[in-house]
């Protein structure tokens, strides 16, 4: 229900217009034609999408720091606001296995969640999917408990077994209605993962921090990434060369507003209804005072990891602790959860262990170590602001296992640029940077690709 009554902002994260409701997105009416100082009548262009509920549109006057509602527009109703939407990939547990994941307004009480695949041309298969959501409860705090409150519907996600290496499937995702009807999604297809150690191209993009903007236009609460477009479109127009996407942390700086999780995954769904998403846990997804986050910041705008955790499906044995390991063809990723602790000692130290000492570098000879804050090295000012050029206890902590192991590169997000460095131990270069290497391995090459 739709409130233009005043509520304070409680912490940084709650920004003007401070509504009660919070917008899903605005715009400003800022007219300066002749034709509007004649006729008082303007107009502008918003699209939308589907999020499970009617659509209005509100005018104000007084700007965000006084916002007056002038008039309301009617409702604007979708077909079917229910309809399963934005389907997205992931790696499963082992190579042979995928998942998708979508969005839709079906409880588990109104219809069956399923997927029907298969190799393309050939019988197709009816699999199950399981449901999860979250409530208002789980929120740790202002605004994703307050004014950015939105329900996310109902998360489904079913797997593709026993896949054939490089055969292309198409799958279709779907709600059987207990009156025997049949609701679809669009059909998508993707393309299985090779065999472990196949010697074959292999194109894997890697990235943090990309955010989310609107096409039309219009402005969003923690508005950070307007480049996120251009980026996203880039994506799409070279997805015939990317095998698989790695996004590692700061996924759409929601930050508490929960309708833009929606908006999030229909920006990347060209890409990950096609090629598989994954995804780390960063600042803006997971940290929040009080929470076991390991910083008490308020980055996550009182989300402290729930939307995350299950609007994207990880390969971890533990959805809230998000650390995991995936292979690709000739990669063994070992992806890190920096919003939890990684200390020596520590349950996920012990997972970072595990991951690096048993791959089996005759099938993965690339060890890839990933993780949204920077644990290796970067020149960022504000870690430069502290006297250091990493997270406080990071390679200290790591770079034993990264030199015994043989870690290939260290990437990171969470530093908005691009860097690289030498292959490097102990702050010192044991081989003089290039982009291209040969012979035995000498040390681990730590990257920062925050977008």
């Amino acid at each position: 229900c739709f409130s233009d009554s005043i509520c304070p902002s409680e912490n940084q994260w709650v920004e003007a217009p401070l509504l009660c409701t919070a917008p899903i997105k605005f715009q400003y009416a800022n007219y300066t034609t002749a034709d509007y100082a004649k006729t008082g009548k303007g107009s502008l262009r918003l699209q939308i999408i589907n999020q499970r509920s009617d659509i209005s549109f509100a005018l104000f006057s007084g700007g965000l720091s006084n916002p007056k509602l002038i008039t309301r527009s009617n409702s604007i109703t979708f077909a079917n606001p229910k309809a399963p939407v934005y389907p997205r990939l992931a790696q499963g547990k082992s190579w042979d296995e995928m998942t998708v994941t979508w969005t839709s307004g079906y409880s588990t009480k109104e219809a069956t969640p399923f997927v029907e695949w298969g190799i393309q041309g050939q019988i197709q298969i009816l699999s199950p999917a399981g449901t999860l959501t979250f409530s208002r409860d789980t929120m740790c705090g202002p605004p994703a408990r307050t004014v950015g409150w939105r329900d996310p519907g109902f998360i489904h996600t079913s797997f593709f077994k026993d896949l054939w290496p490089n055969l292309k499937y198409t799958y279709r995702i779907g709600h059987r209605l207990f009156n025997g009807q049949i609701v679809w999604g669009r059909q998508n297809s993707f393309k299985a993962p090779p065999y472990p150690g196949e010697d074959s191209l292999q194109r894997v993009v890697i990235f943090g921090d990309l955010g989310k903007a609107e096409i039309d236009g219009s402005n969003e609460y923690n508005d950070f990434e307007r480049g996120s477009i251009n980026t996203t479109y880039q994506l799409v127009k070279d997805l015939k060369n990317i095998d698989m996407v790695m996004h590692i942390g700061d996924i759409c700086y929601a930050s508490g507003y929960l309708s833009q999780w929606d908006q999030f995954t229909a920006q990347v769904e060209p890409i990950a209804s096609t090629v598989p998403y994954m995804v780390a846990s960063g600042n803006h997804e997971r940290d929040w005072p009080g929470s076991g986050s390991f910083y008490g910041t308020l980055d996550s705008g009182g989300e402290c990891g729930v939307p995350a955790q299950n609007m994207f499906y990880v390969p971890a044995e533990n959805r809230e602790q998000f650390w995991y390991l995936t292979d690709y063809g000739m990669f063994r990723f070992c992806v890190a959860n920096t919003e939890l602790d990684w200390r020596p000692g520590t349950e996920q130290y012990k997972f970072i262990e595990h991951c690096l000492s048993s791959v089996d570098r005759q099938k993965q000879p690339w060890l890839i170590f990933l993780a949204h804050r920077v644990l290796g090295y970067s020149s960022a000012t504000f870690y430069g602001a502290e006297g250091t050029t990493e997270e406080p206890m990071g390679r200290e902590s790591l770079q034993l296992l990264w030199q015994k192991y043989r870690v290939d590169i260290a990437m990171y997000g969470h530093v908005h640029g691009y860097e690289r460095t030498c292959p490097v131990y102990e702050n010192v270069c044991v081989a003089k940077g290039s982009d291209r290497y040969s012979g035995a391995f000498t040390a681990t090459t730590h990257v920062v690709v925050g977008g």
